[in-house]
């Protein structure tokens, strides 16, 4: 089987470019660029089909951006400071993590009671 995906169109043989999705609940219409994946109820479409495509009377069709680009040094930036921020250990709290007192058992459950913090330190 071929690696690039045709449109799904009959006997259309072009290279799929977009992925038609159908929000019935919304009535929309969703073309966008093509899926990383197929997708069971999404429809892969040629740039001719999807240039062409209408949808039933009284729904909307979205049309999302088929180019999202090269991210910018800014995007790339802020990027690295959200990673950079998720790996820092977060601050103590008031109540240290793992001082609790086992309270009850059922089963494989333990139900524990915060352990009264040792003020005459």
């Amino acid at each position: 089987m071929s690696p690039v995906r045709s449109c799904s169109r009959t006997a259309c043989r072009q290279p799929a470019v977009f992925t038609l999705t159908y929000v019935y609940a919304d009535s929309t219409a969703v073309l966008g660029p093509l899926a990383t994946y197929v997708e069971p109820h999404c429809y892969d479409l040629c740039a001719e089909h999807a240039e062409r495509l209408t949808a039933p009377r009284g729904w909307e069709v979205v049309r999302l951006p088929s180019e999202a680009g090269s991210p910018s040094g800014d995007d790339l930036e802020a990027l690295a400071n959200a990673v950079r921020e998720a790996a820092r250990p977060a601050p103590a709290a008031g109540e240290p993590i793992g001082q609790a007192v086992e309270v009850g058992r059922r089963g494989h459950l333990r139900v524990l009671k915060s352990a009264q913090p040792n003020r005459d330190r």
